[in-house]
């Protein structure tokens, strides 16, 4: 038995579904432990791209079992729409299970997250506009509705009730928009609730009892160590764990069941919306990598932010995920650059700083110091195993693993599932 975490080592968009599809060949459980559809997995399978956003990357491998454990907020239509993307494509979701103690997502936390970042003006944090924040709010604030809710009629109706009075006082003198009426949410819900009815169940013992089988168990985050709500840029983070500790409490497990923590590193750095971003270039060679690298997000289509490696952010997430191990992505754009950077360290008011600040105003104030390394050709797609690439990428690499102290398991050289090269098996 081995339980596998994947988590993203930057500010998300690293490329985990990418890595979690490849883990997910000899896995027997994936599991989606936070987060919601906000957060966006691509991957490519025999060139056909699948855009996922609540259904764990496992689920384009025939019999592997997935999970949406409690830690995830589920918007249960766009779950559905979601599902019915899938099956338009071929793709079998039998052998998906929902967490009963997952909170839903209502049409009012989507307007509350919308309102809220327009009165916010100027100091927007950038969210999706999904109604994560606002499910988890509700969540922490103890008047949530779960899974579990939903599945019983007269129950969700009673729970519905008492937060529309609440939220929709909360819209109309706050706001001073319309609020909602009951039957129209209560009849849609319940429609989806018959629809995902048979997948729901207590998703905690088919984890245990998979790990006490000996099954191999793969978690999947979402989002980035640096989005984390404790431990990233605060405040322009998410409102969850995407931290490899959000898996005992997002899944429900305890942390003797976890063996490895992979952090999934873009070879460069992207990040979106708001905040301080050190290494980011504002220039022609931001362009290239943004348009070959064709960053732009997955739910939103937003472009990104793109930037030098940074291996202070690296650091950082080796340390407070644990990472045992690194899997690298998207080294083929940066493939016809002359000159590459790593940023080593910052430079804050004649100080040099190893290790990544808490205050966004220092962050902001820092500068990046650099390390300069060759560049490789274009196309590198053609090598057979990682010893043919390039040696000029295999430096690169090497310098990201001296820079970490993480072990390389993986490095991709493309999309598709070929593309890659798996240097240590987890499974």
């Amino acid at each position: 038995m081995a339980g596998v975490v994947v988590v993203g080592a930057q500010w998300g968009d690293e490329g985990k579904g990418r890595i979690t599809d490849y883990l997910a060949r000899k896995a027997d459980v994936v599991v989606r432990y936070q987060g919601g559809n906000n957060a966006g997995h691509t991957v490519e399978v025999e060139s056909k791209r699948y855009k996922l956003h609540l259904v764990p990357s496992g689920i384009l491998h025939p019999g592997t079992a997935c999970i949406i454990g409690n830690g995830v907020v589920i918007d249960p239509l766009g779950l559905i729409e979601e599902l019915d993307y899938l099956h338009q494509s071929g793709i079998d979701t039998s052998a998906l299970r929902i967490s009963d103690r997952a909170h839903i997502i209502m049409p009012y936390h989507v307007l509350l997250d919308d309102l809220a970042e327009k009165r916010k003006g100027a100091y927007e944090l950038g969210t999706t506009r999904r109604g994560i924040g606002p499910a988890y709010i509700d969540k922490a604030e103890r008047m949530g509705i779960r899974m579990c809710d939903l599945m019983d009629p007269q129950l969700f109706e009673e729970k519905l009730e008492q937060n529309l009075e609440a939220k929709n006082y909360l819209l109309e003198k706050v706001y001073g928009v319309k609020g909602f009426e009951k039957e129209p949410l209560l009849e849609s819900y319940l429609k989806a609730a018959e629809k995902i009815k048979p997948m729901v169940c207590d998703t905690t013992v088919i984890i245990y009892e998979a790990a006490r089988a000996g099954k191999n168990i793969l978690y999947e985050g979402a989002q980035g160590t640096l989005l984390d709500v404790d431990l990233g840029t605060y405040p322009y983070v998410t409102s969850s764990h995407p931290i490899a500790g959000g898996v005992c409490i997002g899944a429900g497990v305890g942390p003797t069941l976890i063996d490895s923590v992979v952090g999934v590193v873009k070879a460069y750095t992207t990040r979106v919306g708001k905040g301080p971003f050190p290494t980011e270039l504002f220039d022609s060679i931001g362009d290239y990598i943004r348009e070959k690298g064709y960053e732009y997000g997955t739910t939103t289509g937003r472009p990104r932010r793109c930037g030098w490696l940074d291996a202070v952010i690296l650091r950082f997430a080796v340390r407070v995920n644990g990472l045992s191990h690194i899997a690298i992505t998207k080294l083929d754009t940066l493939g016809g650059l002359e000159k590459i950077k790593i940023c080593t360290a910052y430079e804050y008011r004649g100080q040099i700083l190893k290790e990544f600040p808490a205050s966004l105003n220092v962050l902001a104030e820092c500068t990046p110091v650099y390390e300069e390394f060759p560049g490789w050709p274009e196309d590198i797609s053609g090598a057979d195993s990682y010893d043919e690439l390039p040696e000029s990428l295999r430096n690169y690499v090497q310098r990201i693993r001296e820079l970490t102290g993480a072990e390389i398991s993986f490095v991709s050289v493309g999309p598709a599932r070929e593309q890659g090269y798996e240097l240590v098996k987890l499974f």
